[in-house]
């Protein structure tokens, strides 16, 4: 359930014929600048117009909705058809495999298992 449209790879100014720049985005500054200009063959800026769709907002991949779990009782909250479960990174190994189990008994998705 992925969004349908692909976003174009947004590169920093410059980034494709300078090797000393690395392939992650910043915003152009300064008043002169071709990319800040919108100017058509110097690459896409990230706007509001690329966002997700509404109903895909805040989603995992799976298409669950992620609920941070850091013990068995938490699981008591989620909704197995629409949320799925995302161990905290805190929680330890016997804890974790806990919460597992009982998550298998509820029929619940965990994301990191």
């Amino acid at each position: 359930m992925t969004n349908e449209r692909k976003k174009p790879k947004f590169l920093r100014q410059g980034a494709n014929y300078k090797k000393m720049l690395k392939k992650v985005w910043r915003k152009p500054r300064g008043r002169d600048t071709k990319l800040g200009k919108k100017e058509k063959s110097k690459g896409k800026m990230p706007s509001i117009g690329y966002g997700a769709k509404r109903e895909m907002r805040f989603k995992h991949p799976s298409g669950f909705y992620e609920v941070l779990v850091s013990n068995a009782a938490d699981l008591e909250r989620i909704d197995p058809k629409t949320q799925a479960a995302r161990i905290s990174g805190t929680v330890g190994g016997r804890k974790r495999s806990s919460i597992v189990e009982k998550a298998k008994g509820l029929k619940i998705k965990v994301l990191n298992a």
